[in-house]
C-alpha cells in the first residue's frame, strides 16, 4: 500500500474555527486588507473575490464535539459513498469510521490512478493481491463494497481499534497509520450517518451557468446518485421544478428522524458534484448562499428530504 503523508496543517485536513462566509466577513476582511504593506493588492484580490459569492476557500466540515474537520469537495464526495455504501448495507456507523480512515490514509480520499507498485483507488487496492482488474478498482462503487467485504470478515471489528480492523483488511506495511484519522474520520462517519444532526456543511462556488442543465437531466443527476450510493429512489411526490423527494426511513428502521439527515448530509456532502443548490430535512434547509443549516419554516415529516439542483435558465 501507497503511504501518503497527511500534516497537521492539510488545507482539507485542519480541525480549526469555521470559517465565516464572505458577505457575513466582510468588515473584517476589508480592515485586514488595508492594514500594512500591499494594501492595494489585498484591497483588489478582496473585492475580485466580492464580485461574486464564491466563497474563498471551497471545503465541507463536519462537526465532533464542537471541533471542525475539514475535506475538500471532491473528498467530501468520497466520503459520502463510502458512508452511502456502509448505510445501504446495512453496517454500523463504526464500519463507515473504518472506511473513511483507512481511504484517506491510502489515498487521501481521492479515486487515484497510481500508488505503490500496482495499488490503485480509493484503498489502493492491488491487482495482483486478487483485488480486481485495474477497472474494477479504480470504480469507487466496486473498490468502496470491495472494502467491506473484507471488513465483515473479520470477526469482531466493531469492538477493534481502528487501525486494527484496518490493518486487518489492507494488510499494509505502516499498519499503525490508519490511527492518524480516526477522529476526522469519527466525525465524518457520525454526520453521514445521521447520528449528529445538522453538523455537516459545505462552502462551495454557485454553480456556473455552463454546468447547469435541463430540469429532467438534472433531477436524474441526483436521482442517479440516490440510487448508486445509497439504493434509494424518490417518492411519488414532485415537489415541482427539479426537486427530488426522497424518504430516508428504509436506511435506519424505526429511526426515520436520523435516516433523514444520513441522507440530507450526504446530499451536501455531494453537491459539488451534483450541482445541488438546496437541501431540506425537519425543519432546517442548507443552501449554498447560506453554508450552513438554517431554519426552513414548516417541517418535513421525519425522514422525507427534499433535494433541489441547479437548473438552466
Amino acid at each position: 500500500m501507497v503511504l501518503l503523508s497527511h500534516s497537521a496543517h492539510d488545507t482539507a485536513g485542519d480541525a480549526t474555527p469555521r470559517r465565516r462566509p464572505v458577505r457575513r466577513a466582510l468588515k473584517y476582511l476589508v480592515a485586514t486588507a488595508v492594514v500594512g504593506t500591499g494594501a492595494t493588492v489585498g484591497v483588489v484580490l478582496l473585492l475580485n473575490h466580492l464580485s461574486g459569492t464564491a466563497p474563498l476557500t471551497e471545503r465541507c466540515a463536519a462537526v465532533l464535539d464542537g471541533t471542525d474537520w475539514y475535506l475538500s469537495p471532491a473528498q467530501a464526495d468520497n466520503a459520502a459513498l463510502i458512508t452511502g455504501t456502509a448505510m445501504r448495507r446495512g453496517l454500523p456507523a463504526r464500519a463507515a469510521t473504518i472506511a473513511l480512515a483507512t481511504a484517506q490514509q491510502e489515498s487521501k480520499l481521492i479515486n487515484i490512478e497510481h500508488g505503490d507498485r500496482d495499488s490503485l483507488g480509493l484503498f489502493q487496492q492491488r491487482p495482483s493481491m486478487g483485488w480486481g482488474t485495474q477497472a474494477e478498482i479504480l470504480d469507487p462503487v466496486y473498490s468502496t463494497n470491495a472494502f467491506y467485504d473484507g471488513l465483515v470478515k473479520v470477526e469482531g471489528y466493531e469492538d477493534m481499534a481502528i487501525t486494527v480492523a484496518a490493518q486487518e483488511v489492507q494488510r499494509s506495511g505502516y499498519p499503525d497509520a490508519y490511527a492518524r484519522h480516526e477522529v476526522r474520520s469519527r466525525a465524518w462517519a457520525s454526520s453521514l450517518t445521521g447520528h449528529s444532526p445538522a453538523a455537516l456543511t459545505c462552502e462551495i462556488a454557485p454553480v456556473e451557468e455552463s454546468e447547469t442543465l435541463r430540469e429532467s437531466a438534472a433531477r436524474d443527476v441526483v436521482v442517479g446518485r440516490l440510487g448508486r450510493d445509497l439504493g434509494l429512489g424518490p417518492t411519488g411526490a414532485m415537489p415541482g421544478g427539479a426537486t427530488v423527494e426522497v424518504d430516508a426511513a428504509p436506511l435506519v428502521q424505526g429511526e426515520p428522524a436520523r435516516a433523514g439527515w444520513s441522507v440530507a448530509q450526504w446530499a451536501v456532502a455531494a453537491a459539488a458534484e451534483t450541482n445541488v443548490i438546496e437541501v431540506r430535512v425537519g425543519d432546517r434547509v442548507w443552501t449554498r448562499e447560506s453554508a450552513e443549516w438554517t431554519a426552513a419554516g414548516k417541517a418535513l415529516d421525519p425522514g422525507l428530504v427534499r433535494i433541489t439542483p441547479a437548473v438552466a435558465g
